[in-house]
């Protein structure tokens, strides 16, 4: 039986990934094997040294503390492209929203007071104030063609967008879905001089930090959107409120409030509503379900943002060993060492690496007895062994 510890309330169509008969789930579980959650911010917070896996439902994993579950050897599993949808609509909407001056036109109209005729001469004096401009026509640079980026791409050229996107780092898959008409930039400073508006879908991470800078935003066209559906990190907010006060940025549209924006003029602030759609809990919990279990049950690693994929079908009889280990010389020898002199038949054996960390899964003909688990354990470089 394994034990999953929830934070935050996790969909169902997820929870219901895990069956009864092999699964014990809940918010107060004692020593648990993995850890489901949300926006639960696990910084400081001591985790059991039961627990082999964490799943966020959702993409980024800025409330885990990464670095110190990869040196325990605990691979952190996220759910990219599965909120994908629900983003990139909010990002098509935050394009027409500000493209049409459609927040202080609400605003505008929610402040009207009298009967019908004076509303309607109030609306005829003013309405001139909102006039806003076609999207269909105006060139959309796009910064980061991941699986929300293409989607916005694709969704925007529907629209009659010209498309420009940079991405030093796309995938194949993703070349794959963006459409045709979509034309490379060579640089950010390359994508902005070249925008009516820009969207930014990249992650937030130590190189990426308020990647979008002043430098760039000072080479924006006079009157563009700028669109942060990503985090409100990677985009240096000093400069955007500075842009937006000389006008030179016609709006900025984020889903990450702050005391400075909130109540700007030209700023567009939304709650965080970037993935709070049924349909998009419901994919993320359903994926991050599924990839905790298939590593529980089989030690397959798919959509770690820690330790490198290896989805390999277990061999037939005897025992997996699942072994996180540094990226070291002379580690998976070791290991066949240590089988070998217990008189242990490998069956199969896969290694892969990512970065400073790696992965290995054996497969032997024969159950692992527990001192030669510890004689594994003690190999200098094995972050954490267990058997399936």
């Amino acid at each position: 039986m394994f034990k999953i510890l929830t934070y935050n309330n996790i969909s169902r169509a997820g929870l219901d990934r895990l069956p009864g008969e092999r699964y014990e789930v809940g918010a107060q579980i004692d020593n648990p094997d993995a850890i489901l959650l949300r926006s639960q911010n696990l910084h400081d917070q001591p985790i059991p040294d039961s627990v082999k896996a964490v799943g966020r439902a959702g993409a980024g994993v800025n409330n885990i503390p990464v670095a110190e579950y990869t040196k325990r050897g605990i691979p952190v599993f996220n759910a990219p492209g599965a909120n994908s949808n629900a983003v990139a609509e909010l990002a098509i909407a935050g394009m027409l929203l500000a493209a049409r001056n459609i927040v202080p036109a609400l605003n505008f109209v929610h402040g009207l007071e009298g009967d019908a005729a004076s509303i309607n001469a109030d609306i005829e004096k003013n309405k001139k104030h909102f006039a806003g401009f076609e999207l269909s026509g105006r060139t959309l640079g796009v910064l980061g063609l991941g699986a929300i980026g293409v989607k916005v791409a694709n969704s925007a050229a529907a629209l009659g967008l010209n498309i420009i996107g940079f991405d030093p780092f796309m995938s194949l898959e993703s070349a794959w879905k963006l459409t045709s008409s979509a034309i490379p930039a060579t640089s950010i400073d390359d994508l902005v001089s070249r925008s009516d508006l820009i969207s930014l879908h990249i992650p937030l991470n130590d190189k990426t930090k308020n990647l979008f800078s002043e430098e760039h935003i000072n080479r924006i066209k006079k009157g563009a959107i700028l669109l942060n559906f990503s985090r409100a990190g990677v985009v240096d907010e000093a400069a955007v409120l500075k842009a937006l006060d000389s006008g030179a940025l016609h709006a900025y549209v984020c889903d990450f409030p702050t005391p400075a924006l909130i109540n700007h003029p030209k700023a567009i602030v939304l709650p965080h509503l970037g993935a709070s759609t049924e349909e998009a809990e419901d994919n993320c919990a359903a994926m991050v379900a599924d990839q905790v279990r298939e590593f529980l049950e089989n030690g397959s690693i798919r959509n770690s943002v820690n330790f490198p994929e290896l989805v390999i079908p277990s061999s037939e009889g005897g025992e997996r060993l699942a072994i996180a280990n540094q990226n070291v010389p002379n580690i998976v020898g070791q290991i066949s060492s240590v089988l070998g002199e217990a008189g242990l038949n490998i069956l199969d054996l896969f290694n892969k690496s990512r970065g400073d960390y790696a992965y290995t899964l054996v497969d032997i003909h024969a159950d692992a007895a527990p001192e030669l688990l510890e004689r594994i354990r003690s190999i200098d470089g094995v972050l954490s062994v267990r058997v399936i």
